[in-house]
């Protein structure tokens, strides 16, 4: 394994037999709860370097990597991080409503999360989980107006 493609699987995790995307996320959701716990700018610089981390290594694999296999995940850790930034603190049901959130608008790709997912390049791969991510995080600072999370 290369270098891009290690950091494109997130560290190797892209290669789980099952559901390496939930697995992906699932790493997102615990390296986003171990910046959060440190404070907002430290998550919000994470998910800058992962994201331009994704972009990078993506940007040199072959070519039919531009098609999203399955085994590329940093996409969903630097996704999965983003609707964090909502929390005002790390609580069980707050970590599990973002991890929710961003899986659903993850796997249903609506309006413009799709629109990403149609390029074919680095920032297709990346972008589509970006959006999702942001619409879950429009939805987790939603919710704060009806119950703190």
């Amino acid at each position: 394994m290369n270098f891009y493609t290690f950091l494109a699987s997130g560290f190797g995790i892209g290669f789980a037999p099952k559901a390496p995307g939930t697995f992906g996320s699932l790493l997102g959701l615990a390296l986003g709860a171990a910046l959060l716990a440190v404070g907002h700018l430290p998550l919000l610089f994470g998910i800058v370097l992962v994201s331009g981390l994704g972009i990078f290594a993506i940007a040199r694999l072959p070519a039919h990597a531009a098609a999203d296999p399955g085994w590329i995940v940093i996409d969903e850790i630097a996704g999965q991080m983003i609707p964090m930034l909502a929390l005002t603190q790390l609580s069980p049901g707050g970590v599990l409503l973002c991890f929710i959130l961003f899986r659903l608008f993850d796997i249903w790709k609506p309006g413009p999360v799709a629109w990403a997912d149609k390029r074919h390049d680095e920032y297709g791969v990346m972008g589509d989980d970006l959006i999702a991510g942001g619409l879950a995080w429009i939805i987790v600072l939603a919710l704060h107006l009806v119950s703190p999370l």
